[in-house]
């Protein structure tokens, strides 16, 4: 992951946006910075390119970001509370400044809560035993389109494409 790179792509205002969440949590950067690196490294390795689709891989990624982010950043800051609100910012700003199509928005931020909930639920589980829960989870992942009800699936992940 090429950080300029990536900020070539978000507009000023989103740039100045990302600046004050830095900011607002300086210590949190790094570890957010080396979760989201990892993510990408762990997605590709069991998914290949599959996870930069709509499909299961996609919400896996969505979801072991949010997870890897607070998980990361609870072994700096110790406190959930604050490490989930900080994951949930990075990841809403992220869906704000890179835009997507309605339906997979809101299928990126349902797996963005859903690691979330994972973290709260499995804090004292390895990174290792996570990405096996998750696998697991993405193969049982529940295909959407735009009458879905996603409240219905709340501890579940959900796709849009087949693999």
């Amino acid at each position: 992951m090429n950080l300029v790179a990536v900020l070539k792509r978000v507009d000023f205002k989103n740039i100045l946006k990302v600046i004050g969440i830095g900011l607002s949590r300086p210590h949190l950067v790094l570890p957010t910075v080396k979760a989201t690196k990892d993510c990408i490294a762990v997605s590709t390795q069991n998914y290949g390119k599959l996870h930069h689709k709509n499909g299961p891989a996609n919400a896996f990624r969505h979801a072991f970001w949010n997870y890897l982010i607070a998980k990361r950043c609870f072994n700096w800051h110790g406190n959930e509370e604050t490490v989930l609100a900080w994951a949930k910012k990075v990841t809403d700003w992220h869906e704000d400044s890179f835009p997507n199509q309605p339906l997979p928005r809101a299928m990126d931020l349902h797996n963005n809560e859903v690691g979330r909930l994972i973290f709260t639920q499995h804090l004292l589980k390895s990174e290792q035993e996570i990405v096996a829960l998750m696998k697991e989870m993405t193969s049982e992942s529940i295909k959407i389109d735009s009458d879905t009800d996603l409240s219905e699936y709340k501890n579940r992940m959900v796709h849009i494409l087949e693999q």
